[in-house]
């Protein structure tokens, strides 16, 4: 089994009040039998409910990297406060009794076990017979010739508020503008239509019009290249029918394609045995997409690639969402999911465990900091140049010193290069006055992990510092 610690079962909570809702449990004593088998591998036990039954619960980790949960309540919050209670009363040094593994989880792990067996069985099938997924041509047909529809009316849009002119724009047209875009819904392009709709919000959260003139521009900008790069690549798959996806880039998901798993494993998109560390952590609002984001920034061990997992949590099924948090251990996965990008691509992993950072790993993590400034502005510059891409790439930098100037704070690089670092919109949470509250060791021959955002009316390239990684620690600036 793997150790238990604090932060690893609060990894698996839904919210932050699941993991109080389970401490209070242990701290009230409503466990009536705490037990464990022998080899360590099963946690189970009873705690006090509402009704005259006590609840049955247990964790169950005979595969360490994915873990099974189970209890007899009824919440619809999984792992309920009763299974996280059991493991935080195992964290905390609760006495748990030596007993045999209860005759239901025998079975229900024999019955796992024989479907693992005959997955590996599907697996070893000689090649051509184990079945890939079939695509239906007419439905797809009729799909693509929807979404050109869609793209169309995205277009006449942009069009017609391009012609009226940005400072035309009032509640009135607004919201007349997004009662024509709902009818994209009705297309099969959710991404086009959130990337319209983040102009409408734009516009609506700002007092000065004139102030978010620029930024409503370029928002325009990239919408009108995401419509044509969506339109020639609809119409060939239109007139080709056996045209492959796009996984050479984000195009499938700037549409609106939600990647399935299964979907990623067909294409090979899969990287085995990968250990990554978290450098940055955040939750925001979209507003345009109508869900909270949870989004992570990692490391991966082996290559110093920088990679993001984002967890979507829609506005009406939040409570039901797991909530992702900060995560300040190694997480460790057999099988890490690659979405189509280029930089920063989105990851995913279904099964995973966790061991505590050590100095090896954050020398090996500085190790792949970026040493020269310019090299760093001159592949960022590049890569914001690709309509597609993500305008607040992150990289992470090697500096000889953070230091303060009459303009602000820069990064200085071995060779003397300078970075200007600012607090920038993305984020929308300033880091840069937490700078001064570290010691001269903190913020010389440190690593630094920056998000970029090019500001087009200054026409200077600036960088917000997330974390700064020296030989005997991490310091999150914002997590």
């Amino acid at each position: 089994m793997t150790e238990l610690t604090e932060a690893y079962v609060d990894s698996f909570a839904l919210n932050a009040g699941a993991i109080k809702n389970g401490k209070d449990l242990v701290r009230k004593n409503s466990f009536q039998k705490l037990a464990r088998t022998e080899d360590g591998t099963l946690l189970f036990g009873e705690c006090k409910g509402s009704g005259k039954e006590p609840y049955s619960c247990s964790a169950d980790f005979l595969k360490a990297e994915q873990p099974i949960f189970r209890c007899s309540c009824p919440s619809r919050q999984f792992p309920c406060k009763h299974i996280l209670g059991l493991m935080h009363a195992y964290v905390d040094g609760k006495t748990f009794d030596i007993a045999d593994i209860p005759s239901d989880i025998a079975d229900k792990r024999e019955k796992a076990d024989k479907r693992e067996e005959k997955k590996k069985e599907t697996a070893a099938a000689p090649e051509g017979k184990e079945s890939k997924r079939k695509v239906n041509k007419n439905a797809l047909a009729k799909k693509l010739a929807s979404q050109l529809e869609g793209i169309e009316l995205a277009h006449k849009l942009i069009q017609q508020m391009v012609q009226a002119g940005l400072a035309s724009l009032d509640m009135r047209s607004i919201r007349m503008y997004e009662d024509q875009a709902k009818q994209l819904g009705n297309h099969y392009v959710p991404g086009v239509q959130a990337t319209l709709r983040e102009v409408f919000v734009l516009i609506n959260t700002s007092d000065n019009h004139e102030a978010i003139y620029t930024e409503a521009f370029e928002q325009l900008a990239s919408l009108h290249a995401l419509l044509k790069r969506s339109r020639d690549y609809i119409k060939a798959r239109i007139e080709d029918p056996d045209l492959p996806m796009d996984i050479t880039s984000n195009l499938e998901e700037k549409i609106g394609h939600a990647w399935q798993l299964s979907e990623l494993r067909e294409l090979e998109l899969i990287r085995r045995d990968v250990e990554l560390v978290q450098l940055n952590f955040r939750s925001y609002t979209d507003e345009a997409r109508g869900e909270y984001v949870d989004e992570g920034h990692w490391l991966q061990l082996h290559d110093g690639e920088i990679v993001v997992t984002r967890n979507y949590r829609p506005f009406r099924a939040a409570k039901h969402i797991k909530e992702e948090d900060s995560v300040y251990m190694a997480v460790q996965t057999k099988e890490l999911f690659t979405y189509p990008g280029d930089l920063n691509k989105r990851v995913r992993w279904e099964e995973m465990t966790m061991r505590e950072l050590n100095d090896a790993d954050r020398k090996n993590i500085r190790s792949f900091a970026e040493r020269s400034s310019a090299a760093a502005v001159k592949a960022v510059k590049n890569h914001i140049k690709t309509p597609l891409a993500d305008k607040n790439p992150v990289m992470l930098l090697h500096a000889a010193e953070v230091a303060k100037t009459e303009n602000g704070c820069v990064l200085i690089d071995d060779q003397g290069g300078r970075l200007p670092l600012s607090n920038i919109s993305r984020i929308g949470h300033p880091t840069l006055q937490l700078l001064p509250h570290l010691n001269h060791e903190q913020i010389k021959n440190t690593a630094v992990l920056v998000m970029f955002e090019d500001h087009l009316s200054e026409g200077k390239l600036t960088a917000q510092p997330l974390t700064l990684i020296t030989e005997n620690e991490m310091i999150r600036l914002y997590y």
